[in-house]
C-alpha cells in the first residue's frame, strides 16, 4: 500500500505547497471611485489581506520532527506588499510563500 501526501483541492486543481509554504488567495480590494475617477486595475495597490487555501507539509527541525503550522485553512491572513510569488493556475492568482512571511492572522 503506498503512503500517499495529502493534496489539497482547490477550485478543481490540485495544487499542494511543499515543506513550510502555504498558499493563499488575496481577497478581492473593494473598487472606490473618489470624485467620479476610476483608478485602472494596473495603478491599483494589491491587497495585503488573503486568505490560507492550502498549506505545506510542514518544516522540520533540527531533530527532524514536523513543527505544525501556526495558520490553518481558511484563516485570512496579512502579509507583506511583496511577499511571496505570484502563481496563476487555471486564471486563479494565488501567492506561494513561507510560513515566517505571513505577518499576522486577521481575527
Amino acid at each position: 500500500m503506498s503512503k500517499e501526501k495529502p493534496t489539497t483541492k482547490t477550485n478543481s486543481v490540485r495544487v499542494q505547497p511543499l515543506g513550510d509554504r502555504v498558499l493563499l488567495q488575496r481577497s478581492n480590494a473593494d473598487e472606490e471611485v473618489k470624485g467620479g475617477i476610476i483608478i485602472p486595475d494596473s495603478a491599483k495597490e494589491k491587497p495585503q489581506e488573503a486568505k490560507v487555501v492550502a498549506l505545506g507539509t510542514g518544516k522540520t527541525d533540527k531533530d527532524g520532527k514536523t513543527v505544525a503550522f501556526d495558520v490553518k485553512l481558511g484563516d485570512t491572513v496579512l502579509i507583506g506588499k511583496y511577499a511571496g510569488t505570484e502563481v496563476k493556475v487555471d486564471d486563479i492568482e494565488y501567492i506561494l510563500l513561507r510560513e515566517e512571511e505571513i505577518l499576522a492572522v486577521v481575527g
